[in-house]
């Protein structure tokens, strides 16, 4: 999806002894001495919605995957970290701890059929804080990410007629977004954005009401095929622009000494690890909509594949422009190369006015923006709604509503004012870096070392998978990936410590930067401790035993259900 979910970020991981990786045998014993006497009996699962198919689930993890950042981040990031020669620490990124990462998010939610709140729970109580963490980040991300789906539908509809004119970044700022000549929170609404956003909401409501299989399934099953269209043939088209061979060779000649430096290794690390939609219950949400004998290791890599594929696509498609734009304007490609928020409304916009045949390079090029951005968008979505489900045992309409009406609010009070692009800033960085990062590299570390489940949750991936999780899939996801998260969470606490990020009000970034992320954290804790009522889903029996000091209980009976 969500990849940097958005605009402009970083990466990095952490450490972890070994000793643990090698847990201790799983036993079975026949009556765990965890049973709660008098404990009432787990009532009989009720049906579930799922996926009706493998092929959906991979069409919807495939339209998680492959979000905003696939198109407007990793160009750039490939560009400023060595060329051609990026691909090599990418690619080993993405065997050493994205596939590693999208097999364990996999087996807990698959497991446990269940959102990542009550999956974390069936597998270990101590772990649920977990998974309100995720629901919380998603909350976040999901009331900005609108925007974003937003702009991108009024500049498919600008491309017809080129509406910024001869300056797209003054336009941006200026007309389109009426920013305020300095940061606050203001409630100066812009229907510029207000308008598309409340239809944006409008048909997420009703997309997220129609189920899972109905709504998510069918939204993808539809989507994704027309984002790669659209988005193959802009890069066909880009590709006969004049100038085009000279943007792929600034994209693709390799700069090997970049190889040496460490920053480079973990931007590839951070591309893989925001791309996939991994460390934050989407993918846990999914795999739990899965048919109980699913191959998950193989539809695992198809979806990794195919999102790195689509990346590299992403890579051709838009240096092939921006060759053209260097060469319009007499420059070098180094010039123009930009990213996120800068290369979709500013650089692209240019484009279009400057190419022949500009209104379709736009068509093609926010028609896969929107199209990427929207199906990542209810992948966010639905993360909360199910944990929604799970928790109060509401139907599926009035979990939707409970949901999205809120979120629509907020959003709406925020993202459409003349402080909207402030405020979607600080919000994207904190959440990305003390949201998604944070709690990736916790639930990593939890699971391997406090709960030492890895063993479990890799008996359960090889049941039906095609590719086997063995010890040296435990020490990639408990050694290397922590490590690497590590580093970058520390080395970016330093540097907004240092300096605040992009010079903004310290009460600004203390509400919606340093207080947001404190405040997810806090929260998941707090409601983790809530009981759950008889009528909730975790009150059934569930799939799967929990796995408690490395030894997984059967017969132990959740005592703390209040009946």
């Amino acid at each position: 999806m969500l990849e940097s979910h958005l605009l402009f970020l970083d990466t990095s991981r952490a450490h972890t002894p070994r000793r643990v990786i090698l847990a201790p045998t799983i036993r079975v014993p026949t009556h765990s001495r965890f049973t709660t006497m008098g404990a009432s009996t787990p009532k009989a699962p009720t049906k579930r919605e799922g996926f009706s198919s493998r092929r959906v689930f991979i069409f919807a993890a495939i339209g998680s995957a492959v979000g905003l950042g696939n198109i407007w981040r990793f160009p750039y990031i490939a560009f400023d970290n060595g060329g051609g020669a990026f691909m090599i620490p990418y690619i080993v990124a993405l065997l050493t701890a994205g596939l590693t990462f999208l097999f364990f998010d996999y087996a807990i939610g698959h497991r446990a059929r269940a959102s990542s709140p009550l999956a974390f729970r069936r597998l270990n109580r101590k772990t649920e804080f977990i998974g309100w963490w995720h629901m919380g980040i998603n909350f976040v991300i999901a009331i900005y990410y609108a925007a974003i789906v937003a702009w991108s539908l009024r500049y498919m509809v600008f491309s017809f007629t080129n509406e910024w004119g001869d300056n797209p970044k003054a336009f941006f700022n200026g007309e389109f977004l009426k920013v305020a000549d300095t940061p606050g929170v203001s409630l100066d609404f812009n229907m510029n954005v207000l308008i598309p956003m409340v239809l944006v909401w409008g048909v997420l409501l009703a997309v997220m009401a129609l189920g899972v299989q109905k709504g998510v399934g069918a939204a993808n099953i539809v989507f994704i095929p027309l984002l790669l269209v659209m988005f193959v043939g802009l890069v066909i088209y880009s590709l006969t622009l004049p100038g085009a061979a000279d943007g792929l060779n600034a994209l693709f000649t390799p700069s090997w000494d970049s190889l040496a430096n460490p920053d480079v290794w973990v931007a590839a690390y951070g591309q893989i690890f925001y791309s996939l939609s991994i460390g934050f219950g989407i993918m846990i949400t999914y795999s739990s909509y899965l048919k109980p004998k699913t191959d998950l290791t193989g539809s695992g890599a198809v979806v990794g594949f195919a999102n790195s594929g689509f990346e590299l696509l992403a890579g051709i498609g838009v240096f092939a422009a921006l060759g053209f734009m260097a060469q319009a304007a007499g420059t070098q490609v180094s010039e123009v190369a930009t990213s996120g928020i800068g290369l979709a409304f500013i650089a692209f916009p240019t484009i279009i006015s400057q190419a022949p045949g500009g209104v379709l390079i736009g068509i093609l090029f926010f028609g896969s923006l929107l199209f990427a951005g929207f199906t990542s968008l209810i992948s966010i979505l639905e993360v909360i709604i199910a944990g929604i489900q799970d928790k109060f045992a509401t139907s599926r309409l009035a979990s939707t509503i409970l949901v999205i009406v809120p979120m629509a609010l907020i959003s709406l009070l925020l993202m459409p004012t003349t402080t909207g692009l402030y405020v979607l800033d600080i919000l994207d960085n904190f959440v990305n870096l003390f949201g998604i990062l944070a709690a990736g590299l916790c639930a990593i570390i939890v699971v391997s070392y406090v709960v030492r489940a890895l063993p479990a949750l890799a008996e359960h991936l090889n049941r039906y998978s095609s590719i086997k999780a063995g010890k040296i899939w435990m020490i990639l996801l408990a050694v290397v990936t922590p490590l690497v998260l590590g580093y970058s969470l520390i080395q970016s606490v330093i540097k907004l410590v240092v300096t605040p990020y992009e010079g903004y009000p310290a009460d600004m970034l203390a509400i919606f930067g340093w207080g947001m992320s404190a405040l997810l954290l806090v929260g998941a804790i707090v409601v983790s401790l809530l009981p759950w009522s008889k009528k909730s889903r975790a009150a059934e029996e569930p799939p799967a035993p929990p796995v408690i000091a490395g030894q997984v209980e059967h017969g132990h009976v959740d005592s703390t259900i209040t009946r």
